[in-house]
């Protein structure tokens, strides 16, 4: 399976972007899935996440202002983005599929870079 995100850009403070991820296979409906960031000289972060079962999570940082959702029949899942700070800047990753040994799920899009501007 492979993931593709797009849809990040340059954002002005208090804008809005949406992230996509599209899968080559139909596994959103099958199990977790998650997203990620990792900004200059820090490690990733978990951002959001739907559970396999359904429940939603999101970080202190981002609660209230991000959405995780998905789309099975397009195999697509997507991180609406509200209220942008400048701190969110960071190349976002998404992530589904199976839990794996390090605690990741297995599979990995390429990153997509949000920059919110001063």
């Amino acid at each position: 399976v492979q993931l593709q995100a797009c849809g990040g850009g340059f954002v002005q403070p208090g804008g809005s972007l949406r992230l996509s991820c599209a899968a080559s296979g139909s596994i959103f409906s099958r199990y977790g899935i998650g997203w990620y960031r990792q900004s200059p000289g820090k490690q990733r972060e978990w951002v959001a996440s739907i559970a396999a079962g359904g429940a939603s999570n999101y970080a202190d940082s981002v609660e209230g202002r991000f959405t995780i959702s998905r789309e099975y029949a397009k195999n697509t899942m997507y991180l609406q983005m509200e209220s942008l700070k400048p701190e969110d800047t960071a190349v976002y990753y998404c992530n589904a599929g199976p839990v794996s040994r390090n605690g990741y799920r297995t599979y990995w899009g390429q990153g997509t870079q949000v920059t919110g501007l001063q």
